[in-house]
């Protein structure tokens, strides 16, 4: 039996929609939001079972996966976030790459030899990773309005990847996997998928809400921003942080989004023209991870929330 497990943002649904368009095959989907990474205790495999893993920090996810490879599975895994201790197990295939430039789009890209390079383009455009799509998409010989498609169609996937709970999002991560599934060329789904349509007029709507708000805390070296506890702001708080990032790319951005049984779930992106302690910052926090240049935490209680304020400009000051 073969599980894909996949982050429920672009990157996860971009890497996997290359893989399955090479190597079509049937497959378990366990998927979530964007937040819900810990994917791998729902994999219910055994000796003889093949997992592909794809965008998902192996860091939060180790015990279930030696469980796996104690049992038999073969697991491969294609990753960019920060690993941890990575194993050294013959069912064990790692494709982990920890450069602020790289995301698993475009590790799969290349493990795929540039077959499905359009969709790895756009897997890199959702996932804030500009410059390294527009790289990737030189083969390609796109015009600069196809260009800024596959940005529109990337901001919008990985739109749909965020809130706490699939009730926020507008597609099921799965079901929107599924709506890709017929489609090799990512303009055809621009042209004839509703889903877009969609994804984009929400995406529209939230993002006028969300330049709104002014910032918390606003200084030289960085900006801090508080949305309330309603499903926009759930839905909008990692591509606003891309767009605060885009905006000012020497400055450092946290938002903050209430949750409605209290604390914040909590975005941050480091400066662009850096890249990096976005990590560091977020790891000094339970619940907190990702990557160098953009990483979060699940739950920041309201009493840590002056910690998180004095280490967020100590780390960008």
């Amino acid at each position: 039996m073969q599980f894909d497990v996949f982050n429920g943002d672009a990157d996860g649904v971009c890497a996997l929609h290359q893989m399955r368009l090479v190597f079509p095959c049937e497959s378990t989907l366990i998927t979530g939001p964007k937040r819900d990474i810990s994917l791998l205790k729902r994999v219910d495999a055994s000796g003889g079972d093949d997992v592909l893993v794809l965008d998902v920090a192996l860091s939060k996810n180790r015990d279930a996966l030696d469980k796996l490879l104690e049992a038999g599975v073969q697991v491969r895994y294609f990753d960019h976030h920060q690993p941890g201790d990575i194993p050294a197990h013959p069912n064990f295939e790692s494709h982990i790459d920890t450069d602020a430039n790289v995301c698993t789009s475009l590790l799969v890209n290349r493990h795929l030899q540039g077959r499905q390079q359009a969709w790895a383009v756009t897997g890199a455009f959702g996932d804030n990773l500009a410059d390294a799509a527009r790289q990737a998409a030189a083969p390609l010989d796109l015009s600069a309005g196809q260009l800024a498609q596959l940005q529109s169609l990337g901001e919008c996937l990985n739109y749909n990847g965020y809130g706490d709970t699939l009730d926020d999002l507008f597609f099921d991560p799965a079901d929107l996997y599924r709506q890709l599934r017929p489609f090799a060329n990512p303009f055809a789904f621009l042209a004839e998928s509703p889903a877009y349509q969609t994804l984009k007029t929400g995406y529209q709507d939230d993002m006028a809400r969300a330049v709104t708000v002014k910032p918390t805390e606003a200084r030289a070296t960085g900006r801090i921003f508080m949305l309330p506890a309603e499903k926009w702001a759930r839905r909008i708080s990692g591509v606003f942080g891309n767009q605060l990032a885009v905006g000012s790319p020497a400055q450092a951005h946290a938002v903050l989004t209430a949750k409605a049984g209290g604390g914040y779930i909590v975005s941050v992106r480091a400066p662009l023209v850096a890249r990096s302690g976005a990590d560091e910052l977020c790891s000094q926090f339970d619940s907190g991870g990702g990557r160098r240049g953009a990483a979060g935490i699940n739950h920041l209680p309201e009493g840590e929330i002056g910690r998180f304020i004095a280490l967020f400009f100590q780390t960008f000051g």
